[in-house]
């Protein structure tokens, strides 16, 4: 009696196992339909968005077929117009041509050659900014103003106040730069002297005796004690008349006591191609 018990129970149960089985399958298939649905959903949107970029590249060539079409059209018109011309107009025409060529050519060439310079005069910037790193900069800088290098020395640096004798620490200065120009020959080097508003006293009649001297020691060190070439150097002295700071407080004027050493590239071959 158990037995049969036993069997009719199970006939029962089975389809609830089975109907369990199935459910859990299902709920697979659902969630692979899910994923499905996802990726092709992501598919759908990376094909639109590789549409969209084609339609871009599509309406690009359109307007570059559209521009070499009137090109094409303003060539034909010119050619048709060229046969109309005297024989002396198509030699006017032709000679305009070669000169423009020519004048393009020159312009290219200048071009080149200020890319040089500028490129000159990077190198030229970054080896003395790496000389006279050690230096305070708030006593020296190193920057780049229309195409040249300026290295501004303050009077703290240089000078003792009212001289134009220059103390150890600027003569240390004075020689790392000069071992930059030294491998760099065809640099021009113009130094300018210049004072604050201050009236002098003492040993120099003005500032504008004062900025000159001052300029002069720094030629005669570098000429002098470091060899640099003389042909090289110009010096000037401009008193208080091109300050950099306001003369009416005191930091303003020791900023405007200060020596620059300008710079310049060779720019000879650029000369001559101007004077062209």
């Amino acid at each position: 009696m158990k037995k049969y018990i036993v069997i009719i129970a199970g006939i029962f149960l089975l389809p609830g196992c089975v109907a369990k089985r199935y459910l859990a399958q299902s709920q697979e298939q659902v969630a692979s339909l899910r994923d499905d649905s996802t990726h092709l959903a992501n598919r759908i949107i990376d094909m639109q968005n590789n549409i969209t970029e084609l339609q871009n590249n599509i309406s690009a060539l359109k307007d570059s077929i559209g521009n070499l079409q009137q090109n094409v059209a303003t060539l034909n018109n010119q050619n048709t117009q060229l046969g109309q011309l005297t024989a002396d107009q198509r030699s006017k025409l032709t000679q305009s041509q070669k000169d423009l060529l020519a004048q393009q050519q020159r312009l290219q060439q200048l071009q080149d050659l200020l890319q040089q310079q500028k490129e000159q005069s990077d190198n030229l910037k970054n080896k003395m900014t790496e000389a006279l790193k050690g230096f305070n900069s708030n006593d020296l800088s190193v920057y780049q103003k229309d195409g040249k290098v300026y290295v501004s020395l303050s009077e703290n640096l240089l000078f003792p106040s009212g001289s134009a004798v220059v103390n150890p620490k600027g003569v240390d200065a004075l020689s790392k730069l000069a071992a930059v120009l030294n491998l760099n020959p065809d640099v021009s080097v113009n130094i300018e002297g210049h004072t604050d508003s201050i009236p002098i006293r003492g040993k120099y009649q003005d500032n504008w005796d004062l900025s000159t001297a001052r300029a002069n020691s720094i030629v005669r060190i570098l000429i002098n004690n470091y060899k640099v070439n003389p042909k090289s150097v110009t010096s000037s002295g401009h008193s208080y008349f091109e300050p950099i700071a306001s003369n009416a407080t005191k930091e303003g004027r020791a900023k405007n006591r200060r020596t620059e050493i300008i710079l310049s590239p060779n720019l000879e071959e650029m000369y001559k191609l101007l004077e062209k």
